[in-house]
C-alpha cells in the first residue's frame, strides 16, 4: 500500500484516508494537486490487483468509467479520469462530503426514530431525477444507451452535508456496447433490492430500476426493508411473492397520494409499474409541491446536520 501511495503522489494524488473497502477494491479520499497551489478533494476507486488482471472485470470497469464519464448531472456522482497504476485500474471521481443512505438509515435506527415523510419522498425524487437523465442518455451517434443501473439501494446513494442527493456506482449497469452482460444467466444486484425481473433472471429495461427505488422509499419511511431476510433466497422469494402491504396502515403519516405512488412503484408486472423514472419523478414532485412550499436540498442538509450531531442513547446495562 505504501508503494501505491508513493506512485499516486507522483501522479499528484495524495491519499488521505480510506472511505470504503470491499472484496474487489478500495475507495480513498485523496487530494489532487496542481500548478499554482491548486488542490481539489476527490475520491479514488482502486481495483485490487487480482481483479485488474481478469479480462471480464477489466472490461466492466472500463465500461463503467466510459459510461459515467458522460453522465453529467447534479444527482449523479461525476467521474473525472480512468487510469492504471502498477497494473491496477483506478477511477478518479467526485468526492461527496456526507454519508450514504444506508448510514443515514442506521443513524436514525440507533436514535429510535423514523425519517420525516416529506424528506424521504424528496430523497427518492432526486434519485428518480438522476435515473430519468441516465435512462434517456444517448450515445454520440444519437442511439439510446439503454442504461439500467441494476443496483439501486441505500449504499449507492450519497447525501452531501449540504443536502445534495447523488446516485453512484454504475459498476453492474447495463448499457449499449459498454458493459459485459449475462442477463438470463446470472442475477445482477442485491437480493433484497431486486426488481421481480431481476429475481426471475429476465432481461431488464429501465423500469427494473423503479421497483427497488420503491423499496428504498418504503425503507426510509418504515426504517426497514420489508423484503429482507437473513437467507438470500428468501429475500428473492419475498421480492416475487410477499404480499405488498398498505403502507399507511404501517405508518399513518403516509397519506393516500403517497400511498398511490408507492403501490405503483411496487407493481410486480412492469406493464403496471411506472413506465419511466420521469413519470415517477413527476408524481413525487406533484405530491411534494402542489400544496406550496416543500422540501429542498437545504432542508435535507439541515436535517442531516441535526441528526448526525445528536448523541446516540446510552446502551442499556446488562445483568
Amino acid at each position: 500500500m505504501a508503494n501505491i501511495k508513493h506512485i499516486f503522489n507522483e501522479l499528484h494524488y495524495e491519499m488521505t484516508r480510506t472511505i470504503a473497502e470491499g472484496g474487489m477494491g478500495v475507495v480513498y479520499e485523496a487530494l489532487q494537486r496542481g500548478s499554482g497551489g491548486f488542490t481539489k478533494v476527490v475520491a479514488v476507486k482502486l481495483i485490487r490487483e487480482e481483479y485488474s488482471t481478469i479480462e471480464e472485470f477489466q472490461k466492466n470497469f472500463i465500461g463503467e468509467a466510459r459510461l459515467v464519464a458522460n453522465l453529467i448531472h447534479t444527482n449523479i456522482v461525476q467521474t473525472y479520469h480512468l487510469g492504471t497504476i502498477g497494473g491496477q485500474y483506478f477511477m478518479v471521481m467526485e468526492y461527496v462530503s456526507g454519508v450514504n443512505l444506508e448510514q443515514l438509515i442506521e443513524r436514525q435506527t440507533a436514535l429510535g426514530r423514523l425519517m420525516p415523510v416529506d424528506i424521504a419522498a424528496f430523497i427518492i425524487s432526486r434519485i428518480a431525477r438522476g435515473l430519468a437523465y441516465a435512462h434517456q442518455k444517448l450515445d454520440k451517434e444519437g442511439r439510446p444507451l439503454g442504461i439500467v443501473h441494476r443496483d439501486i439501494g441505500p449504499k449507492n446513494v450519497m447525501i452531501a452535508h449540504e443536502g445534495d442527493v447523488k446516485l453512484t456506482d454504475f459498476g453492474i449497469a447495463k448499457a449499449l456496447d459498454l458493459m459485459h452482460n449475462e442477463e438470463g444467466k446470472v442475477i445482477a444486484g442485491k437480493d433484497d433490492y431486486l426488481s421481480p425481473e431481476q429475481a426471475n433472471f429476465a432481461v431488464t429495461d429501465a423500469r427494473a430500476d423503479l421497483f427497488p427505488l420503491g423499496i428504498v422509499l418504503t425503507e426510509l419511511l418504515l426504517g426497514r426493508n420489508i423484503f429482507r431476510d437473513t437467507d438470500r433466497l428468501v429475500s428473492r422469494r419475498n421480492i416475487l411473492e410477499l404480499p405488498i402491504p398498505t403502507f399507511s396502515e404501517l405508518r399513518p403519516e403516509i397519506d393516500p397520494r403517497l400511498e398511490v405512488i408507492i403501490q405503483k412503484s411496487l407493481q410486480r408486472d412492469r406493464e403496471l409499474r411506472y413506465q419511466s423514472a420521469f413519470e415517477m419523478l413527476h408524481d413525487l414532485e406533484v405530491y411534494l409541491y402542489s400544496g406550496g412550499y416543500g422540501p429542498t436540498n437545504e432542508k435535507l442538509g439541515a436535517y442531516l446536520k441535526t441528526l448526525m450531531a445528536e448523541p446516540l442513547p446510552e446502551p442499556l446495562a446488562t445483568l
